[in-house]
């Protein structure tokens, strides 16, 4: 079942349970977000911030506080500050991609323009940035600094592999840990950390996130080749006119007879693109079953995440993120 027909959605349960604290969390992002002197920054920050997002990656920082029993405030400044750092990696990835669509909108570098997508994601990580310092601790701080350096680091890496078809399976996982675990696995990470939990704990929460984000991006990636638009907020086959070297291709690649290997080349390294080119992909990709077995690859980082909470005290909350990483999966089933 897919993820906008279930009929139990885990993120909503999770949203309720955490009601009072992400309406604090909007609070915050809504006071910090303002600018005296530009008006511009709140209104293409609105534009994503308020267009309907899950806000998954600021829940699992206000979960892991919870699950973990801490009673104070600055799980709401690290769930802003997570979703402040997500959103300015939007902005510049809409950029970069030259997408023209964000969460079923048009994308704010279409409304606005380019200059003003990457200067106000550059305002938000600053404010992210002060959201940090505001906590108090170095440890937060290094961490969340970490994952934003390892973000920049997979969308570059991305840059220069993506159109590669010697780009394999290895290079593809450590862009996905870049561009997208890394802020997963920050999220949760930092939860544990503000609640003084032992380093166990602390450690089974990043492999939750960092499996979670992994099961995610895959999924993602699938749902690019297997998905409706107006499900996903994305165009089908984006990733292919985009030229991006995801999993099912680099699997298709793997296998590719010479005739499809050349398609592959003239369509991906060389971006020679021509009608009827993305119904030939997803030949290929059927003909190798790639799409099959990346959906095997998610299943797998899916159940890395379940086992590492299983590692962790029994709670509510856990067992709202093992249903949530099963939702995740059910996107592609």
């Amino acid at each position: 079942m897919g993820l906008d027909h279930a009929a139990t959605k885990p993120h909503e349960k999770l949203a309720a349970h955490l009601a009072n604290k992400l309406d604090q969390v909007n609070t915050l992002i809504r006071a910090r977000m303002e600018s005296r002197h530009a008006p511009r920054i709140p209104e293409v920050t609105a534009h994503l911030v308020e267009a309907g997002g899950k806000r998954l990656r600021p829940m699992l920082t206000l979960a892991a506080a919870d699950m973990c029993g801490y009673g104070g405030d600055f799980d709401v400044h690290l769930a802003a500050t997570v979703e402040f750092i997500h959103t300015a990696t939007l902005l510049h990835d809409d950029v970069v991609d030259e997408s023209a669509q964000r969460r079923g909108r048009p994308a704010a570098n279409l409304l606005w323009d380019n200059k003003s997508s990457v200067l106000v994601g550059d305002y938000l990580f600053s404010r992210a940035f002060q959201l940090m310092v505001e906590t108090g601790s170095l440890r937060v701080l290094d961490i969340l600094a970490n994952a934003s350096a390892t973000i920049a680091e997979g969308e570059v890496l991305q840059l220069t592999a993506s159109r590669d078809l010697a780009t394999n399976e290895a290079i593809y996982l450590q862009i996905v840990r870049g561009k997208t675990a890394a802020l997963f696995s920050a999220a949760t990470e930092v939860g544990g950390v503000i609640s003084g939990v032992s380093e166990d704990q602390v450690q089974a929460l990043y492999d939750y996130g960092d499996a979670l984000g992994i099961a995610f991006q895959i999924v993602d990636d699938l749902l690019d080749y297997q998905g409706q638009s107006t499900a996903t907020g994305k165009n089908v086959g984006d990733d292919f006119r985009e030229r991006k070297l995801t999993l099912p291709v680099i699997k298709a690649v793997a296998e590719a007879s010479e005739d499809e290997r050349a398609f592959w080349t003239r369509t991906i390294e060389k971006g020679q693109q021509r009608d009827g080119d993305l119904d030939h992909a997803l030949e290929l990709l059927e003909r190798h079953d790639a799409l099959g077995r990346t959906r095997q690859d998610a299943n797998v980082w899916a159940d890395k995440a379940k086992s590492s909470l299983n590692r962790l005290a029994d709670h509510p909350v856990r067992q709202m993120l093992l249903d949530l990483t099963d939702f995740v999966i059910a996107r592609v089933s």
